[in-house]
């Protein structure tokens, strides 16, 4: 593309961006057949992307035979290992040039090598638009002056970045927000809430759960008084309680959490995939009320993040309980496979099946104003979402690796301690706090001691800070020290004899 096509592109889909209400937007997306959309970027990929075309070559695909839905959904999917690693990054980008991109991000990777994930303004704008969606749906932001206070690590990592771009676009759209970056640094966070907040009618804090909890509380204990502020919180990167929902709400005075509090479901992979609503938080309420309305609907006894998406903007489907999706980026991904696990309910089956429980969140007092629907009511499908399914657990926003740990469990001389087995696990303590905890097998014959405790721990967090460039930068200093238990060989609980070993453990 060249330098007059590259402006052209950037000029029109600003001005549509700006031009359109959110409203129209997404009642055009809900008319749109989401076959012929999925359809279109397919063949687009194919014939602009040489990565793919190079991909589907060697499975001995021809895009002309990929005609339908169902032809579509038999195509191969892609994962990091099969398809971004293999290829150069320049024949993961549209035409082989990685310069029709105009910003980086990078992830970090199972061994601590980052994986870089281009993008181009206009696909920002793309994801601006689930900003507009909670500032607009959720804060009314259109018309409360508001100042959002980016709390996530500022630097190459997706979150910071990406998220001052978005919100600044609402500002260029028209809405009365004020952006600040004070990144995960608490003192400037203080700071800049207490003497620019009163200046507006609401502030936003947008950040990783646990690390603006811990912005909360540390703020309650300096006389930082939140009610006075109008606290509301954006949140990415990890599966939080409605417990914990409901705790932070007390603390920061918010009087509803269904229009306090909205979480996306971020990835460097490709921004955005969709987020919480009013609608969304109000039937995950209800379900960690009902344990048994959440099996049955989830399968399973925990409590995903549960949220709505824009299928024309990410397209997903299920396939073996794991979560594939479609969209256009920097990278454009056809069937990726992000190695989460989860589902997808559309929104008139997951009405159906609330009625059948007796619960109708389309008229809760939560979200209904005179028993009219407030904003936040949109006909959009729903994805849930448990996690990483391979082997890592999420903290702080920072995906842990239990490569990460071995390496601090093979140094000398604590190799001749231990076995080399652990459990990786991410607790919360009574006061909703999320901590780092490590069971750890010693080898046969050595007894547990303090000083053994304290140099693996040592020796763990090292290694750790070394490899994992996400946990040193989104996880605050005085929460990166894993809580170490030592556990005798064989252990029944964790390290059971006979039994395939699982290194993490969902809490």
């Amino acid at each position: 593309m060249n330098s007059t096509s590259q402006q052209q592109k950037a000029i029109t889909a600003f001005g549509d961006f700006v031009s359109t209400p959110l409203d129209t937007l997404l009642q055009q997306h809900l008319e749109t057949p989401t076959e012929s959309a999925v359809l279109a970027l397919f063949h687009d990929v194919a014939a602009n992307v040489p990565a793919y075309q190079a991909f589907l070559q060697e499975q001995g695909i021809d895009p002309a035979t990929i005609q339908s839905l169902a032809d579509f959904q038999n195509l191969p999917a892609i994962a990091k290992n099969n398809y971004i690693s293999r290829y150069p990054l320049t024949d993961l980008c549209r035409n082989g040039q990685l310069s029709e991109c105009d910003m980086i991000a990078a992830s970090s990777g199972s061994t601590g090598k980052p994986t870089f994930w281009p993008r181009f303004f206009s696909d920002e704008l793309q994801i601006a638009t689930r900003f507009e969606q909670i500032f607009h749906d959720s804060f009314y932001a259109d018309t409360k002056r508001t100042l959002a206070v980016v709390c996530f690590t500022l630097g190459t990592w997706v979150g910071g970045m990406f998220t001052t771009n978005c919100c600044r676009y609402l500002a260029s759209k028209g809405y009365p927000i004020t952006v600040i970056t004070p990144g995960n640094n608490k003192t400037e966070i203080f700071r800049v809430v207490q003497e620019l907040g009163a200046g507006f009618d609401q502030v936003v804090l947008l950040g990783y759960p646990p690390f603006l909890k811990d912005v909360i509380d540390t703020g309650i204990a300096q006389g930082v008084q939140w009610q006075q502020y109008h606290i509301k919180l954006v949140m990415a990167g990890e599966v939080f309680s409605e417990e914990w929902r409901s705790l932070v709400a007390e603390r920061i005075g918010a009087s509803n959490p269904c229009y306090d509090f909205a979480s996306l479901y971020g990835t460097a992979d490709a921004g955005v995939l969709g987020n919480e609503t009013p609608l969304s938080i109000c039937i995950r309420r209800f379900l960690a009320q009902n344990p048994d309305a959440a099996k049955a609907l989830f399968g399973e006894s925990r409590l995903p993040t549960l949220i709505q998406y824009d299928p024309i903007s990410r397209f997903f489907e299920v396939e073996d309980r794991t979560l594939l999706f479609s969209g256009n980026n920097g990278i454009p991904l056809v069937r990726y496979n992000i190695l989460d696990t989860g589902g997808i309910i559309s929104y008139d089956a997951m009405l159906k099946f609330l009625a059948t429980w007796g619960f109708d969140p389309i008229h809760h007092p939560d979200i209904c104003i005179a028993s009219q629907p407030a904003r936040g009511i949109r006909p959009l499908p729903f994805v849930y979402v448990f996690g990483r399914s391979n082997f890592t657990v999420s903290y702080f926003g920072a995906n842990i690796y239990p490569e990460n740990v071995t390496v601090g469990l093979e140094r000398s001389p604590i190799s001749q301690w231990v076995t080399g087995k652990f459990v990786l696990q991410v607790q919360e303590d009574a006061d909703k706090n999320r901590f780092l905890c490590i069971v750890v097998e010693l080898a046969p014959g050595i007894e547990a001691s303090e000083d053994k405790k304290q140099a693996i721990a040592s020796s763990i967090l090292s290694q750790l800070l070394r490899l994992n460039s996400e946990f040193a930068n989104y996880v605050p200093p005085e929460y990166q020290m894993p809580q170490l238990a030592l556990a005798p060989t064989g252990d029944r609980e964790y390290f059971p004899i006979g039994v395939k070993h699982r290194y993490t453990r969902k809490s």
